[in-house]
């Protein structure tokens, strides 16, 4: 069976989530920023019991549809199932065990790849970058959504590419969970204490480079 890889088009039709919430996780920062941003996190206790919604599922892949691309090169590819579909099973099966304990749970999957050359083959040096913008914002739609994102690096990358035949230059960069957090799954350890774990990053003068070259005199 061959399934499709969807490059998603303009969605005709969108609602409101009715599952709009607050997580308890939400970052510490001085910093005003947007509650979409602090409140993101990326849970494994999702509710089996939810469905996501076509117009829900829709307004995610839209979101990564918009997002920038460098020439306009939109190198962002997707292959999606909902729980219960052939291709949901396909992207289940391809991941680490780790990942399975919990993932079959998700409302849906979602592969996403990176289109690496063009349609003559030149090769887009930031395929992989943009395409991470594209997941970017669909996490951020998803949190609009009242949804929760949780991205996978942990699958057999050969054998997924192989079971939903990816184009030629396409290669498989990540599996996202997409659903409805509930705290009242009962995960096994270690997962359970990562769900109850503090979001922390770390402190920003640890990321600034070259904050001595504003003292350099020419």
């Amino acid at each position: 069976m061959t399934l499709s890889v969807l490059h998603p088009a303009t969605a005709s039709s969108r609602t409101a989530s009715s599952d709009a919430g607050t997580t308890d996780k939400a970052a510490a920062t001085s910093v005003p920023l947007h509650p979409l941003l602090t409140q993101r996190w990326s849970p494994r206790s999702f509710d089996a019991a939810h469905q996501i919604s076509s117009p829900q599922l829709m307004s995610l892949l839209e979101a990564a549809r918009w997002a920038p691309s460098a020439n306009n090169s939109q190198p962002w590819r997707f292959v999606v199932g909902r729980r219960g579909s052939r291709a949901f099973d396909y992207l289940y099966e391809a991941l680490n065990p780790g990942n399975r304990v919990w993932a079959g749970a998700a409302s849906a999957l979602v592969l996403v790849g990176a289109a690496t050359v063009d349609a003559v083959g030149t090769p887009r040096s930031h395929a992989v970058y943009d395409t991470g913008q594209a997941v970017a914002q669909l996490v951020a739609q998803a949190g609009a959504e009242g949804l929760s994102v949780h991205q996978m690096a942990g699958f057999d990358a050969d054998a997924l590419t192989a079971a939903v035949e990816l184009p030629a230059g396409v290669i498989p960069l990540v599996v996202v969970a997409v659903g409805r957090r509930t705290p009242e799954i009962d995960l096994p350890e270690p997962f359970a204490a990562r769900e109850r774990a503090a979001r922390t990053r770390l402190p920003l003068d640890q990321l600034l480079l070259g904050q001595e070259l504003e003292s350099r005199t020419a």
